[in-house]
């Protein structure tokens, strides 16, 4: 038994306020040309000033899983694990691949034109390139995590699916720290990363979720009868004459 699929026109509710909240986030960016907020600051100071060996090869390590292949491993993972069939499963894999492709042609469509600077490279604990904000390793391993998460809910038993759902997203947030942590993003930068990825999370969801729940349009309706039972069409057509013979 599977967790219960959340319906369709719940996720827009959820899609218009992520998109709203990247929209506002990135208008404050905006407004300031990209300069830091004070918090933004602070932590970075404390970031640079609490760095042991130990947590920098450490932090170095998770950051590294949320950019290059990993990623695109794991989404075609997710995609070969929730399909259905051969074909299936390589379609899923196809098209998780390529979700996860298009949403970082999102993050780039709003990355260049604002050209937010990235914290001093002096504090930089791991390499980076690029312009600040969103952050594409938060942007990127919160992505993956919810295509992983989809392929679990589609595959695993309900606390199975549970457990792996608190695993992935401890995973992203700890990506998207790291950043921070090593010096090379602002912590807005993190928090529009998840902003845009949930964005896409959610939009996705409401258009595909009609083709995942029962009774979508085009599918002929079934009947049920006690306890869930479907009610076959002889049946059906077996009362209908017995009926009308009485």
């Amino acid at each position: 038994m599977k967790l219960p699929l959340v319906p369709p026109g719940r996720w827009w509710p959820a899609a218009a306020l992520g998109a709203a909240a990247f929209a506002l986030l990135t208008a404050l960016i905006a407004l300031r040309h990209g300069a830091p907020y004070p918090f933004d600051e602070s932590l970075h100071r404390w970031s640079a000033a609490h760095r042991p060996p130990v947590a920098v090869t450490l932090a170095r390590g998770i950051t590294a899983t949320g950019s290059g292949p990993t990623p695109y491993l794991c989404a075609a993972a997710a995609g070969l694990v929730a399909g259905r069939g051969v074909r299936g499963r390589l379609l899923a894999a196809v098209a998780t691949t390529g979700f996860l492709l298009l949403a970082q042609g999102v993050r780039l469509a709003v990355m260049y034109p604002l050209a937010r600077p990235r914290p001093p490279a002096v504090d930089w604990a791991t390499h980076a390139s690029g312009y600040s904000f969103p952050s594409g390793h938060a942007t990127t391993s919160a992505l993956t995590a919810g295509l992983l998460a989809w392929a679990a809910w589609r595959a695993a038993a309900p606390a199975v699916t549970r457990i792996c759902w608190c695993l992935l997203a401890a995973w992203a947030v700890t990506v998207g720290l790291t950043r921070v942590y090593l010096g090379v993003h602002w912590f807005t930068d993190v928090v529009g990363g998840w902003l845009l990825a949930a964005t896409c999370l959610t939009v996705t969801s409401a258009l595909l979720g009609r083709f995942h729940r029962e009774g979508r349009p085009g599918r002929p309706h079934t009947p049920h009868g006690p306890g869930g039972r479907r009610i076959d069409d002889h049946r059906l057509q077996f009362r209908s004459r017995k009926g009308s013979l009485a």
